[in-house]
Formats: C-alpha cells, sequence, structure tokens
C-alpha cells in the first residue's frame, strides 16, 4: 500500500473515541493511514438510532452507516457493563440508563445503591465490547470480547470514564480508573477486542477493495 488510506471512526464524540482511537493508532502505526472521526467531515449525519438487539448489531449499524457516507473504511463499537447480580443491567442501555444526559456519576451512584445488599462476592461483572469494521463495498466483520470483573463499594479513581471507577479487577486489585491510560489500553475489554479486529483492519488496508453487492458478516 502505497498511498495513504482513511479509517474513520463513526462517532461524534471526541472524548468516547479517544481511547479507540490510540489503539487504532498503536496498531497501524507502521502503515500509511490517517485517522478520522466522522464529526471531521462537513455535513456529517447525525448517529444513526441504534435499535439492534445485540452490542456487535448496534455496531454494524453505526460502522455501515459512516462506510456509507465516507467512502472509507470504518470502525464503530459498543459496549456495555453487565452486572450478573441486577440480571445483566444496565448492559446495552449503560449509556441510556438512567437517562442519556445523566452524568455517570450520578448512574453509578444508582447502581450502588440498587446493589446496597449484595456482598463483594456475587458483585460480578464484566464490560462489552464489540466492533464492526464496514468497507464502502458493503464486507462487514465483527469482534466481540469482555473484561470480568466486580462492582466496587464505591466509585475509585480518577482516570478512565464511564463506569471505570466502580468495576473492580481482582486480579490488579484496583478499578480501571485506578490504572493509567496506557497500563488501561492494554488490558481494558476494549483492548481485546481490537487485537482481534486490528489484524483484519491492516488486511483491509492491504489491498484494493472492488465494488460487490450484497454483505458478507464475519465474526
Amino acid at each position: 500500500m502505497s498511498e495513504t488510506q482513511q479509517v474513520v471512526i463513526a462517532s461524534h464524540n471526541r472524548s468516547k473515541s479517544r481511547e479507540i482511537e490510540q489503539l487504532l493508532r498503536a496498531g497501524l502505526a507502521d502503515l500509511p493511514v490517517e485517522i478520522r472521526l466522522l464529526a471531521d467531515y462537513p455535513n456529517a449525519p447525525e448517529p444513526p438510532e441504534e435499535n439492534a438487539d445485540s452490542y456487535a448489531g448496534n455496531a454494524v449499524i453505526k460502522a455501515r452507516a459512516c462506510a456509507a457516507f465516507t467512502h472509507a473504511i470504518s470502525f464503530a463499537d459498543d459496549a456495555g457493563l453487565e452486572i450478573d447480580a441486577l440480571n445483566g443491567q444496565p448492559g446495552m442501555y449503560s449509556r441510556r440508563f438512567a437517562g442519556e444526559e445523566t452524568p455517570f456519576s450520578v448512574k453509578m451512584g444508582i447502581l450502588l445503591e440498587m446493589l446496597k445488599d449484595v456482598p463483594l462476592e456475587r458483585r460480578t461483572a464484566r464490560f462489552r465490547c464489540a466492533v464492526a469494521i464496514a468497507v464502502p463495498n458493503g464486507e462487514i466483520y465483527t469482534f466481540e470480547d469482555t473484561l470480568e470483573g466486580r462492582i466496587a463499594d464505591a466509585p475509585r479513581g480518577q482516570a478512565g470514564f464511564g463506569y471505570d471507577p466502580i468495576f473492580y479487577v481482582p486480579t490488579l486489585g484496583c478499578t480501571l480508573a485506578e490504572l493509567p491510560s496506557e497500563f488501561k489500553n492494554r488490558i481494558s475489554h476494549r483492548a481485546k477486542v481490537m487485537r482481534q479486529a486490528v489484524p483484519k483492519l491492516r488486511e483491509l488496508l492491504s489491498q484494493t477493495v472492488a465494488p460487490q453487492s450484497g454483505d458478507r458478516v464475519d465474526s
């Protein structure tokens, strides 16, 4: 591959996408690739409705719409926190839990109140992340992975974002929000799934993609 190609992250949210961008740059550092956000494009469309019944399905919706608009290989993710004692809540509704505009500090407080009588050994939980790569010719590739942990009894740490301050990783003895970003980017659910996705992305970037009809979904 001699000329610079583009990979577009299907997002308008720069803070949420920073972790994805860092992981992509690390995985594609030796290739002539420009990584952009959908928000970088003039007249970029609003995010499509995420109405699938799976994380992978929501990631596909975003990646496919982005590829159709930008005519570039597009990358999207969808992730959620699943708490076993709450029957998997908030799950796919993690961002919208207690209201989409509600600060995560409030969301975490509500979850901790719901778990106040649940002992630590039963506060098992996981972050689940799915990513989708969409090629302008219609090909779709999906990948999924998880990070197992427990819900802490109180928020701890100032790093990370979202529910990181209450997600305790027993093997590390701390929450995700207590980890430096460079270390979190090696062990997180998003980092794990990216290790699956980046080789496929490298493969796609190394070849000339010819237009074709129909979709192909691999996982």
